[in-house]
C-alpha cells in the first residue's frame, strides 16, 4: 500500500504534496482572471481607466516629506502605483510609490464619497492611481495624504512579487527590469544616479571647452580597439558593414579638421563574452584634445573623476565592495615595467629580446602564443601578476608598442609608447594615448596589425586608408582617451556587476 502525503494549501484545501505547483498555478490563474473581470466591469460602467490621457501632478512623495512644514494642511496631487493597501471598514490606508519614493495615503468614505470608496476597495496592488488631498501627520507620526479624490489611471493585470521578499531572482530582474524597478527602490536609485553621473561628465567637459559630437555606428572598418566586431549588411548599398568597436578614428578626423576639443558618449559593440565586467553592447566615452599629451589626459581624468564623485556622491571617498576608494588623493603613477617588477619580481628592462622574455614566461608559468613578442609578454605578466593589486586609483604608463598600434612612441624609449590605463579596484577604467600623428609610422603599424590578423589574431586592427589620408593632411599633437562609462557607474554606485548598471543587459534568448 502506498500513502499520499496530504497538507492544506493557503485556501485550506487538502492537497497532495506533488500537487503544490498545479495548485499555485490554478490560484494565480484565478487571481489574474479576477483582475480582468474587474477591468471589464469598469469598462462596462463607462469608467475604462485606460482612457485617461493625463493627470496633473503637483508634487512627488519625497518632496512632500522634505517640505512638510510648508505643505501641512495644503492640497497636493500625486500619482503612482499602489504598493500596499489596508482596508478598515469606513477608512483605509494605502501606500503609493512614485519616481523618488513612496507615501502613505489615508482614504475615508466620508471624504471621497461612498461610490468612490467602494471602487477604491476593489483596487489591486499594482494599480496606478492619481490622488488629491491634504498633507497631514498621523497619530504615529507618519507624513501622509488625506485623500479627497482618487482616480484609477491604469489597471494592473499582472501580480507583483510578494512585497516582503521582493524580486530576488537575478535572471528575472534583468529580463523584467520594469518589475525590478518597481520592487527594488535601490535599483531605481542606481539608474537615477547613472543619469546624474553622465550629466555631470558632460557639464565638466563643457566647462573645459569640449564640444560633444556624434559619429557613425555602422562603419566599413571597425578600428580603434582590439576586439571582434559584429557584422551586418547594408541592403541599400549592398555592402557588408560592421558595428563600431570604438569611437576613435572618426573623432581624430575631427581633430584634423580643426575641432580642437571633442568628445562623444555612445554605444559601442564588441562580439565577445559576457561576465561581471563585460557586455557586448556598452557605453563608451572618448575625447580628444589638440596640443596636449598623455600627461594632460592624466590630469583631466583625475580632475573629472574627482569632480563627478563630489557632485553626484557628495564625497570623493566612495565605497566599493569591501574597499574605500579615495578619489580625492593624488592618483598613483607607475610604468608597466615598474608594476611588473613590483608584483612579479621581473625587470623587463633587463630582458634583452623576445626569446629571453619567452624563457622567463616559461619559468613563471605565463602562457603565451608563438606569435607574441617581448612587449606582448610584458603585458601578459602585468595582467597575471599586477592588475589585481591596483585597488586605489593607479595610472599604469608606457605600454609596449606591440599592443599600442595607434600611440606615439616615447622619444627616449621607442619600444614603448606614451600610453596609460587607469586601474581602480583591479579594473581598467580608461585607456589614453599621446596620439600617433605620423602617417608613415601609422601605416607601418597598420601593416603589422594586418600580419597579426593573418597569423590568427581576430582582434587585430585593419588598415584604414581614409584615416591615413587624414593624417597625411596633418593632425596636431593630440591627447586622447577612452572611458568605460559603465565601469565608472559601477564604481560610483557600488555595483558588483556591469549588468547591475545596464537597464537592459544582454541575455541569452529565453527560448534557447
Amino acid at each position: 500500500m502506498t500513502h499520499t502525503l496530504l497538507r492544506k494549501d493557503k485556501a485550506g484545501r487538502k492537497v497532495a504534496e506533488g500537487q503544490n505547483t498545479n495548485v499555485q498555478e490554478q490560484d494565480l490563474n484565478h487571481l489574474l482572471q479576477v483582475r480582468r473581470e474587474k477591468l471589464a466591469g469598469l469598462q462596462e460602467a463607462g469608467k475604462d481607466p485606460f482612457k485617461h490621457t493625463k493627470y496633473d501632478v503637483t508634487h512627488h512623495s519625497t518632496e512632500i516629506k522634505e517640505n512638510y512644514e510648508q505643505l501641512e494642511g495644503k492640497a497636493v496631487r500625486i500619482a503612482g502605483r499602489i504598493m500596499s493597501k489596508r482596508i478598515m471598514g469606513k477608512a483605509s490606508f494605502c501606500n503609493v510609490q512614485d519616481l523618488p519614493g513612496n507615501i502613505q495615503c489615508y482614504v475615508a468614505r466620508d471624504s471621497i464619497g461612498e461610490e468612490a470608496y467602494g471602487e477604491f476597495k476593489k483596487y489591486d496592488i499594482g494599480d496606478i492611481i492619481g490622488m488629491e488631498g491634504e498633507v497631514f501627520t498621523t497619530k504615529t507620526g507618519e507624513i501622509s495624504i488625506h485623500a479627497s479624490q482618487i482616480i484609477l489611471l491604469s489597471k494592473s493585470l499582472q501580480i507583483l512579487p510578494e512585497k516582503f521578499h521582493g524580486l530576488t531572482n537575478t535572471d528575472i530582474r534583468y529580463r523584467q527590469r520594469y518589475t525590478d524597478l518597481i520592487m527594488n527602490q535601490d535599483v531605481k536609485e542606481t539608474f537615477i544616479k547613472r543619469s546624474r553621473i553622465i550629466s555631470a561628465i558632460r557639464r565638466f567637459l563643457e566647462g573645459q571647452g569640449f564640444l560633444e559630437v556624434e559619429t557613425p555606428m555602422l562603419v566599413a572598418n571597425a578600428g580603434g580597439a582590439a576586439a571582434r566586431p559584429f557584422m551586418t549588411h547594408y541592403n541599400a548599398l549592398d555592402e557588408d558593414v560592421k558595428l563600431r568597436i570604438s569611437l576613435e578614428l572618426y573623432l581624430k578626423r575631427l581633430i584634423v579638421g580643426g575641432m580642437e576639443r571633442v568628445f562623444e558618449i555612445g554605444r559601442v559593440f564588441r562580439n565577445e563574452g559576457l561576465d561581471t565586467r563585460h557586455n557586448p553592447e556598452f557605453t563608451m566615452m572618448e575625447l580628444y584634445q589638440a596640443y596636449t599629451d598623455y600627461y594632460g589626459m592624466m590630469d583631466l581624468t583625475e580632475n573629472m573623476f574627482r569632480s563627478v564623485a563630489q557632485e553626484v556622491c557628495g564625497t570623493t571617498l566612495v565605497p566599493y565592495g569591501e574597499e574605500k576608494i579615495d578619489l580625492g588623493a593624488p592618483f598613483v603613477r607607475m610604468t608597466m615595467i615598474q608594476a611588473v617588477k613590483q608584483y612579479a619580481g621581473v625587470d623587463f628592462d633587463q630582458i634583452p629580446d623576445t626569446a629571453a622574455a619567452k624563457r622567463i614566461a616559461d619559468e613563471k608559468g605565463v602562457h603565451y602564443e608563438e606569435r607574441h613578442e617581448k612587449g606582448n609578454i610584458l603585458n601578459l605578466f602585468f595582467e597575471e601578476f599586477a592588475e589585481e593589486h591596483l585597488i586605489q586609483p593607479t595610472f599604469i604608463m608606457d605600454h609596449p608598442v606591440e599592443i599600442s598600434p595607434l600611440t606615439k612612441r616615447k622619444p627616449d624609449k621607442p619600444d614603448y609608447v606614451e600610453r596609460f590605463e587607469l586601474f581602480i579596484n583591479g579594473q581598467e577604467m580608461c585607456n589614453a594615448y599621446s596620439e600617433l600623428n605620423d602617417p608613415i609610422d601609422q601605416r607601418a603599424r597598420f601593416a603589422a596589425q594586418e600580419e597579426a590578423f593573418a597569423a590568427g589574431d581576430e582582434e587585430a586592427n585593419h588598415t584604414d586608408e581614409d584615416f591615413l589620408n587624414a593624417l597625411e593632411i596633418g593632425m596636431p599633437p593630440t591627447g586622447g582617451i577612452g572611458y568605460g562609462i559603465d565601469r565608472l557607474i559601477m564604481l560610483l554606485t557600488n555595483s558588483p556587476a556591469i549588468r547591475d548598471v545596464l537597464l537592459f543587459p544582454t541575455l541569452r534568448s529565453i527560448d534557447n
